[in-house]
């Protein structure tokens, strides 16, 4: 019988009860549940008014996270993001002509693949970015059904599948630096900062060239918020978004019943994820001694 790791299962049972019991303010400022710390959540808005289609964000970002460059593109084609892309440019015929849209995963401020994640494999950061742990996962591919945004992609066809999606250069912030798509948009499409600075800068945008700008900021209270957020010439449906997203988060509709339920309920996702993580000590360590 494999033996669980008992620092690792209890420090992680005390992890979930943190996270239900304290709760955590989304709307612009993201809390640390172990400590305590508030950060400003950080994004990125998109101004496809700005926008020309040089398709340079697929490239850096493709070089940034080791991906394959994207080929010829051709702009008849809508495109999805997947396990070899994590953002792409489409262009679409509007209602006022040729309008470029980039798409990426939205960085939810209450994000729905988090709240399914068994093991807090996907994980919302103090400062904004959704990231992907690789050493919690246990493949359940849960993140992808859970996603109102259709965003997460599975390397089906690799040896060691990961989740590909885009985490704000979450790498990149920890060092200081901006993501790489915001830091080199030669247009000025990408601007990176706080969400609360972002929002201020989109509504400044809107009064001021009423004619140039449907009057709503995608993202600021779709799916709860999101760390990234637009601006359209045209209504949004036009480009392709779902328009019928809540504007609650969708984690928030199971609150009340998550609360009601038995706490041997509660903590499942803590000992799911203490028996992965000792199963995969295990093997480690087996494997270590017939090597």
């Amino acid at each position: 019988m494999k033996k669980i790791d008992r620092r690792f299962f209890l420090k992680a049972m005390g992890v979930t009860a943190a996270t239900l019991a304290v709760g955590i303010d989304r709307s612009d400022a993201g809390t640390d549940i172990k400590t305590g710390e508030i950060s400003e959540l950080k994004g990125i808005l998109y101004d496809s008014v700005k926008c020309k289609g040089c398709y340079g964000c697929e490239f850096d970002c493709a070089w940034q996270h080791g991906l394959a460059e994207p080929g010829e593109v051709d702009d008849t084609i809508i495109r999805k993001t997947d396990e070899t892309r994590r953002t792409v440019i489409n262009l679409y015929q509007t209602s006022k002509g040729p309008v470029y849209v980039k798409r990426q995963c939205m960085n939810c401020n209450d994000p729905a693949c988090g709240s399914a994640c068994l093991t807090q494999a996907m994980h919302k950061t103090i400062d904004g970015p959704v990231i992907w742990r690789e050493n919690r996962c246990m493949g359940c591919r849960y993140c992808m059904i859970s996603c109102p945004y259709d965003m997460p992609k599975f390397e089906y066809h690799s040896t060691n599948p990961k989740i590909q999606k885009c985490d704000l250069c979450y790498d990149l912030q920890q060092e200081g630096e901006e993501p790489a798509c915001a830091y080199n948009c030669p247009n000025g499409a990408l601007l990176f900062g706080t969400r609360r600075e972002l929002i201020a800068e989109a509504n400044k945008r809107i009064l001021e060239n009423p004619a140039d700008y449907y009057p709503h900021i995608f993202g600021e209270h779709e799916a709860g918020g999101s760390s990234w957020m637009y601006l359209s010439p045209v209504p949004f449906e036009e480009l392709g978004f779902n328009t019928k997203i809540q504007n609650i988060s969708y984690p928030s509709l199971t609150k009340g019943f998550i609360s009601s339920i038995a706490p041997v309920d509660i903590f499942l996702p803590a000992v799911l994820l203490g028996i992965y993580e000792a199963t995969k000590k295990d093997k480690t360590t087996q494997n270590t001694k017939e090597g």
